[in-house]
């Protein structure tokens, strides 16, 4: 089936912050959809120049959460159907195929997609990523994402289904880029954790180690070799420095940092 008549009926949507190596790969896996919107927080490299070569409408605001920008970019949409992407992602051959026919002839509101992804140039399929699925395709005006400052995840107010093609994702260029990203994930995690009433005691404690017997041991992360333990340790890594910047926020507020709550 020619896909290009299914995907004239979607509105890609893609947000961005200095994105220009992976921009091109994401929109053009997205090939004749009928508007590609992109959120731009005000890029230093060439991401804006880039996306309107593309054809993309393009509009830069100050970032505060992934889910308030994509909120924010699912009202310029004007297409029957949404889809989203991040700018490291791509599209299959074969879940292309799959979105042609759903949005053609699907009963679904919005449908389950599996995500494929590429820790350090290997493919991972162990460590829990195995069962990693997003909402990232529905009819306009069925879903929006709760207000969270991570792991955004999409509310779909109706019947959604799942597609069996993959989206392709490479989330970090390298370890320097995996250590910025923790970076800012720690802090904005720890703001969410602060904003619901967690402490940093005991988990800071506790948390890093489980992470890691769970994504290594129980999740089978071993089966992915050297990736597979380097990223099982990173991830323990990641939950530790969240703990840590709550306990910063804590000590702030007026806390005390003596390893009990108050």
């Amino acid at each position: 089936m020619d896909d290009q008549k299914p995907f004239s009926r979607i509105s890609l949507i893609v947000v961005t912050l200095n994105e220009e190596d992976h921009l091109e790969r994401c929109i053009r896996s997205a090939e004749g959809v009928g508007e590609v919107i992109v959120v731009d927080s005000f890029s230093e490299d060439g991401t804006v120049e880039l996306a309107g070569r593309l054809g993309a409408k393009v509009f830069q605001r100050p970032f505060t959460s992934a889910a308030d920008q994509k909120n924010w970019a699912i009202e310029k949409t004007g297409l029957e159907w949404i889809l989203i992407l991040d700018a490291d992602e791509a599209l299959s051959p074969e879940l292309r195929r799959e979105i042609g026919q759903a949005v053609m002839g699907g009963d679904c509101d919005g449908y389950w997609l599996r995500r494929r992804n590429e820790f350090f140039g290997k493919r991972i399929r162990y460590c829990g990523w195995q069962r990693d699925r997003v909402i990232r395709l529905f009819r306009s005006g069925t879903g929006r994402y709760r207000k969270r400052a991570v792991h955004e995840k999409l509310e779909l107010n109706g019947v959604v289904g799942r597609l069996d093609g993959y989206i392709e994702h490479v989330p970090y260029r390298d370890t320097g880029d995996y250590m910025d990203r923790l970076k800012s994930y720690s802090r904005l995690g720890a703001e969410q954790l602060r904003g619901e009433g967690r402490h940093w005691f005991p988990a800071i404690y506790l948390r890093p180690a489980a992470r890691f017997v769970r994504m290594y041991l129980l999740q089978l992360g071993f089966l992915d070799g050297s990736a597979g333990f380097k990223l099982c340790r990173l991830a323990a890594l990641s939950v530790y420095r969240k703990y840590s910047e709550l306990r910063k926020l804590h000590v702030a507020g007026g806390g005390k940092d003596n390893g009990r709550p108050d």
